[in-house]
């Protein structure tokens, strides 16, 4: 049982949501999509921001639609978190969710998880590779329905990465929450730590399909049913 906890923290790839759903469906659908929003929408606001970004991460300018789709290529093939990246693909996922190609995979035990949380006075929040925008599109055209206002807050990467204590020390303070009375429920070892050595308690998420994680101490859990908190 998780003691004293007043916060609970998700990722969502291989907690809230499957893997393949992410990498068989969203990863492809922004590979495929992509160019053309860039061909028809460069000089767009949210679009040239995106692209502002992943310059500063190439560290060089990107000045054609061609050469942008190119380095997304190359960061989508070598699975590399920029932060640019993140942002472009959730615009193209923005636009598929709204028209209904995409409605984001949810775990059973997620929905009712977080109606329970919430119910008891939790103050439930994401914090995801992927963008904010890209995150409440995900919540809000799930299999379950709109849960957006189950959450109380998303993070990115523009907080910082997820395998740096930092990350969750400002998380925390977001939270105007003791690191030591968050619950944070990830696949990935890694970020587990991360989050442990800021303070915050933690849970391994054993969904079908995750791939195995080195040998750790942190509480495995296959459901959300298993998360009690006191």
């Amino acid at each position: 049982m998780a003691s004293s906890v007043r916060g609970i923290l998700l990722d969502i790839e291989g907690t809230t949501s499957s893997i393949s759903f992410v990498v068989d469906v969203m990863f492809p659908l922004a590979r495929r999509d992509v160019r053309a929003l860039l061909d028809q929408h460069f000089t767009r606001e949210d679009v040239a921001k995106a692209v502002q970004l992943m310059e500063s991460d190439a560290g060089r300018k990107l000045p054609t639609p061609e050469e942008v789709a190119a380095e997304a290529y190359r960061l989508m093939d070598g699975d590399v978190k920029s932060t640019g990246l993140k942002q472009l693909q959730g615009i193209v996922w923005d636009d598929a969710f709204v028209r209904g190609q995409l409605v984001a995979h949810l775990y059973d035990d997620v929905a009712p998880a977080l109606r329970r949380w919430n119910q008891s006075g939790l103050d439930c929040r994401i914090y995801s590779s992927g963008s904010i925008q890209a995150q409440k599109k995900f919540f809000g055209y799930s299999v379950a329905g709109d849960l957006l206002s189950l959450l109380r807050g998303h993070y990115d990467t523009t907080t910082g990465g997820k395998k740096e204590a930092a990350s969750y020390t400002k998380i925390a303070s977001a939270m105007s929450l003791p690191p030591g009375e968050i619950l944070f429920v990830s696949d990935v070892v890694a970020e587990l730590d991360a989050a442990r050595a800021a303070g915050m308690q933690t849970r391994l998420s054993l969904r079908p399909g995750n791939p195995s994680q080195p040998p750790n101490d942190h509480t495995p859990i296959s459901s959300f049913e298993q998360i009690l908190v006191a």
